[in-house]
């Protein structure tokens, strides 16, 4: 068998859908169906049922998945006991950051990479991800993590670590006041907006758009706290990430309004062949954290 079918069975049972364990692992859902299939021939047994609330695992599948996670955590110790005796990296890397460290798993990142490359050290510079990629296209950053809808960047090594739903946040006392909302109204109301550039404004006006009007700039705000806060003091509605609009629904500070969603995707970058070993480094422990 090969790792990469483990890494598929790991990621079907965290995700429970082949769809998303496609996305988990960077690949097409009916390829992951095909490891699946080699894997259970190869093993004898059947891993998982198709259920109406998805990919269930089998008792064999429950017995068998810790083996699989054992195994593959075995193979990243050799794979960084290799990287050791090529000579371990060091140096500091330049790291651009977007939103917040927990949604990033900059925590788990941090330590993974303290145990293996304690003398690698991060330079961590956050702002909006218009403003990380330009950097990192100047040279002024190593790598960054980044909001994208793009598969790919002229230059650069991209790489899509999760999808990020993006919806339309509101005041509360303008959502109680008006809990019917159509998206012809929506689009009339005040808004808190972003920089041209940046990747909420695209969807803002891909919003407007599906209402048959142009977006015009008002109040602009510089980075997602900066647009959450705003909403919750009134000043108008505003896109935020499903994970921050929610954590602000649970605080009593605005509400969603759920006739609309959008996604894009949180991404790791860097500019193709100026790899040093230390931002290697980091592109490991990434990957690691997201897979």
């Amino acid at each position: 068998m090969e790792l990469y079918q483990l890494k598929t069975f790991v990621a079907i049972a965290k995700e429970g859908s082949l769809t998303r364990a496609a996305e988990r692992v960077f690949t097409s859902a009916p390829a992951v169906s095909a490891q699946l299939k080699a894997l259970e021939d190869e093993l004898g047994v059947k891993l998982f049922e198709r259920t109406p609330r998805g990919m269930v695992p089998t008792q064999a599948g429950r017995s068998l998945l810790e083996e699989a996670e054992r195994t593959l955590a075995s193979a990243m110790r050799m794979r960084s006991a290799a990287e050791q005796l090529r000579g371990a990296a060091q140096g500091v890397v330049r790291f651009g950051t977007v939103v917040d460290p927990v949604a990033l798993r900059l925590g788990e990142v941090l330590v993974k990479l303290a145990e293996r490359h304690p003398q690698v050290t991060l330079q961590l510079r956050q702002g909006l991800s218009f403003e990380t990629l330009a950097a990192v296209q100047r040279g002024e950053l190593d790598c960054a993590y980044a909001l994208s809808d793009s598969e790919q960047v002229e230059g650069m090594e991209l790489l899509r670590l999760v999808p990020v739903e993006l919806v339309v946040t509101l005041p509360l006392p303008l959502s109680e006041a008006h809990p019917g909302l159509t998206l012809d109204e929506l689009t009339r109301l005040p808004w808190v907006g972003t920089p041209p550039s940046c990747i909420l404004r695209t969807h803002l006006e891909k919003l407007f758009a599906g209402a048959g009007r142009d977006y015009r700039q008002g109040r602009t705000a510089d980075s997602e706290s900066a647009v959450r806060s705003m909403v919750a003091s009134g000043m108008g509605a505003g896109l935020l990430r499903l994970d921050q609009a929610e954590q602000g629904e649970r605080n009593g500070e605005l509400a969603i309004w759920n006739g609309w969603r959008s996604r894009t995707w949180l991404c790791w970058l860097a500019a193709e062949g100026r790899h040093a070993s230390a931002v290697e480094a980091v592109r490991s422990a990434v990957l690691e954290t997201w897979t």
